[in-house]
Formats: structure tokens, sequence, C-alpha cells
């Protein structure tokens, strides 16, 4: 008897830390996206052109202020570029897509609300000399590729922005890498359209030098960071005192049956 309850118990114990790995899980890639969204904000504020994945809502965004197209904050425009991407990835993948990378809209709705939120949180942030600007965008890129490398470790649902890569480089056999270029160097130019089309010129607040920086500098900066933060791999494994607590628990449940 005090073996089936013995099997009961850690049947139960181990459904629970389960449970609490996946919440802990996802409360690290909700962290690791506050730090991306931290990286675009600053980015934006800088001036000298934003990252690859917002440049094509902020001309949007510009454009809602003019009263061309609706006003929408840069998170809400975002949010629609997402489910471009995932709509993108059913169309290219069709009966192979994976129901489950639906999840990916949820994602990009939070990493869209975070958006807004950071560009609140910078609200204040003013940018007066090139010097500062620069700075700005360092830091911006920087922060981004901090979150980008935490998200990537929690290996939980790609991002829409990854996601449309993966799809074409299934479907054609080609590196991610290469496709991956391909794909940030066409949201750009939706980005450089858009800017035309909406404003009539080119906006270098939208994409410019630091677009640019941001293209080549954030991806070597990913790699480096990975590199020497081990500690969150360590973070990412740790149960709050959770397996301690619920092991002692069934220590004291069956010493009592047996009493």
């Amino acid at each position: 008897m005090s073996n089936i309850s013995l099997a009961g118990i850690k049947e139960n114990i181990s459904s629970k830390e389960k449970i609490a790995s996946l919440v802990w899980q996802h409360l690290l890639l909700l962290a690791s996206l506050f730090v991306m969204t931290l990286g675009v904000a600053l980015s934006v504020r800088s001036n000298l052109g934003s990252s690859v994945i917002s440049s094509a809502p902020l001309a949007f965004t510009l454009g809602g202020e003019a009263g061309i197209v609706p006003a929408l904050t840069l998170g809400e425009y975002t949010n629609l570029l997402n489910v471009l991407l995932v709509a993108g990835q059913i169309v290219v993948l069709r009966r192979r897509y994976e129901a489950v990378q639906l999840l990916q809209l949820v994602i990009g709705f939070v990493f869209g609300a975070l958006i807004d939120f950071n560009m609140w949180l910078t609200s204040s942030l003013s940018c007066t000399t090139l010097l500062s600007q620069g700075a700005i965008q360092l830091a911006g890129c920087t922060v981004l590729a901090l979150g980008v490398s935490f998200e990537v470790r929690c290996g939980s649902v790609t991002m829409p922005g990854e996601g449309l890569p993966v799809a074409i480089s299934r479907l054609t056999g080609r590196p991610f890498a290469q496709v991956k270029i391909f794909v940030d160097i066409a949201l750009v130019v939706l980005a450089v359209a858009s800017c035309y089309l909406f404003l009539g010129r080119w906006q270098w607040n939208v994409v410019g030098g630091g677009t640019l920086f941001a293209m080549v500098y954030v991806g070597m900066a990913v790699k480096y960071i990975s590199r020497h933060t081990p500690w969150f791999d360590r973070l990412l494994c740790y149960r709050p005192g959770f397996r301690r607590y619920a092991y002692g628990l069934a220590r004291y449940l069956l010493s009592k049956k047996e009493r």
C-alpha cells in the first residue's frame, strides 16, 4: 500500500514540477521580451534608424500621425506585421505548417504590447547631439541582443520574425542565415517604400545608419553574449524551493500513513 502511495505521490510531484518548470520558463521568456522591446524602443529614440523588425511599423506609425493611414501605435502596427509574418509561414508551408506555431501570435502580441510600454517608459529620453544619439543607438542594440540571447535560450515558440525565415528555409533548403538576411532586407525595403508613399521622402529616423548598424552588430553581439552568460542557463533550470518542498511533503505524508 505504501509503495502504491509513494508511486502516486511521486507521479503527482513530477506533474507539478513540469507545470512549475513551464511557468518558470515562460516568466523568463516574458522578461526576455521586455529586454528585447526596451532595446527596440531605445533604437527608435536615437533617431538614427530603428531596428529591422520595427522599421516598417515605425513608418506606418508616422503615416498614421500624418493622417494617411489609421493612427495606431508602434506596438499595434508591430502586431499587424507579426500576423502577416505568421500568415506568410502558413502560405509557404501549407499542410506542413504545425498548428502549435500559431502560438507565435500570442508571443507577437505580447511583444507589441511591451514595445508600447517601453516607448512610454523612454518617452522622456531626448537625444539632442550626434554623440548622445550614437550612445543610445549602441545601448539599444546591445540591450536588444541581450534580450534575443535570452529569448532563444528559453526554448519556447519561435518569434514571428524568425518563423518566416525558418519556413522559407525548410521549403527551399537554403541556410537559415541566408534567408534571414533576405527577409530583413525585404522588411527594410518595405519601410523605405512606406516612407516615400506616406511622407514623400526618406525618413532617416526610420531607416538610417542605425538600422544598418543594428543589422550587423546585433547578430555579433548575440553570439558574444550567449558565450558569456552561462548563468542564464542555470537560472532557466532553477526551481525556487519547489522540489525540496514537494519531496519534504511526500515524506511527511508517507510517515503519517506508516504510523
